[in-house]
């Protein structure tokens, strides 16, 4: 189903308190990316109710059953045809796949540094700071933006939809994208 799953919930809000705490928010504009079927464009509908400010949806029958590899190609060229982003925020795993590798593709597809499975982000500025849990240790990683970031499910909740964020959301933008429109040959994925 094209729902938003709980672990990009946690991306979505990471996104928007990173847009909160910047000392000019109205300078930043987080985007919602989703690559799947025509449903999908529900989960980038509920980050736009959240408080995302535009969508874009990636929607071509090639994609279908896409391994990591590709969905992480696909996700770059988009990134790449959105243009400018300073901070990349993904959540943990897919729930479909649940490899945990995108993030970690996609910096490397991006030549970007990556800070993953964060359970506390802070940052300021350009540089970003995270906390990662390992089973033995607790790990301290700095960044400098532009930066891939995933954050875990201890994050913190994510803020629920109100009715005034359901009714705005309508007027948002969401646009869609073929894998013409990226320049990808449905053959690499």
């Amino acid at each position: 189903p094209g729902l938003l799953s709980e672990l990009d919930e946690y991306a979505v809000e990471q996104a928007l308190q990173l847009k909160e705490k910047n000392a000019d928010p109205e300078s930043v504009t987080v985007t919602a990316l989703s690559v799947g079927p025509e449903a999908a464009a529900d989960a980038i509908r509920k980050a736009l109710q959240m408080g995302a400010d535009a969508g874009v949806h990636v929607v071509d029958d090639a994609v279908a059953g896409s391994d990591a590899l590709a969905t992480s190609k696909v996700l770059a060229a988009a990134i790449n045809k959105i243009g400018s982003v300073d901070v990349i925020v993904c959540g943990m795993a897919s729930t479909d796949g649940g490899m945990s590798v995108v993030p970690a593709m996609l910096a490397e597809r991006l030549d970007l540094p990556q800070v993953t499975f964060a359970s506390v982000v802070e940052s300021q500025g350009d540089q970003f700071r995270i906390k990662r849990d390992g089973d033995t240790a607790t790990e301290i990683i700095g960044a400098t933006a532009p930066l891939v970031l995933s954050v875990t499910d201890q994050t913190g909740e994510a803020r629920y939809p109100s009715f005034k964020g359901i009714m705005a959301a309508k007027k948002k933008p969401l646009e869609a994208y073929s894998l013409g429109d990226l320049g990808v040959d449905a053959g690499e994925v």
